[in-house]
């Protein structure tokens, strides 16, 4: 957090696991300019099924999108603008090893995941965990050799929400589905109760349908089936 007086810049933070705990080494990117503006779009997609014989259709609900942010914010490399760090901002480079280190961190493919890395996007009272959804870079201007000594990048990023988060949110919409979950460590039956039916009170009906000897401690890695609310009530 800036001090008082002091320009708080953005930040982007770059992270191996879908839960935001293990950062990726060398994955900051801090701006030299903040954004002048920050898009939010929130979308809520409608099924567009028309019926045979009719000339309109009835709006209905579909899902809800993730949220989607998206904004602008400039490299420099001509002297006029510091660096974050407090390094110079001049280099033989111009702005290539500036791009070169923001896309490290939102856009090159992760190995161990197999997928882009998870990122979260930090300003103010800002905290957007995503992955990036497009990037377009336009160089501005440049040295008499060619190389870019300014250039602009256009990001979209799209919301992401925790597998755990997902599950509270999705299963008290869903609770005729069976569900099942994997156990991690330190989960108890009564927090995932909590999460797949919206209320720890069924958790006696759940260690029945999974005939649970010992319901207060679960291991690690063990499947369990959380049935329907109507046959357990």
């Amino acid at each position: 957090m800036a001090s008082l007086g002091q320009l708080e810049k953005m930040e982007i933070t770059a992270f191996s696991d879908a839960e935001f705990t293990e950062e990726v080494a060398d994955g900051k990117f801090i701006t030299q300019v903040n954004p002048e503006k920050v898009s939010l779009k929130y979308e809520i997609e409608s099924p567009e099924d028309q019926a045979q014989g009719t000339s309109a259709t009835e709006a209905t609900f579909g899902k809800i999108k993730p949220q989607e942010l998206s904004f602008e914010f400039m490299f420099d490399a001509t002297g006029a603008i510091p660096n974050p760090d407090g390094s110079s901002p001049i280099n033989d480079d111009g702005v290539f090893e500036k791009v070169k280190h923001f896309l490290s961190v939102v856009y090159e493919y992760n190995g161990e995941e197999h997928k882009p890395n998870n990122v979260q996007i930090a300003w103010g009272r800002l905290l957007f965990k995503c992955v990036l959804k497009s990037v377009n870079i336009d160089y501005r201007l440049f040295r008499p050799d060619g190389t870019p000594l300014r250039a602009v990048a256009s990001a979209a990023f799209t919301g992401s929400v925790e597998e755990r988060l997902r599950v509270a949110i999705d299963a008290p919409a869903s609770p005729d589905i069976t569900h099942t979950r994997s156990v991690r460590d330190g989960e108890t039956l009564l927090q995932l109760t909590q999460e797949i039916y919206g209320h720890s009170r069924y958790y006696l009906e759940v260690a029945r349908a999974n005939r649970l000897t010992n319901f207060r401690k679960l291991k690690t890695g063990q499947i369990i089936s959380f049935p329907p609310i109507a046959k357990t009530s």
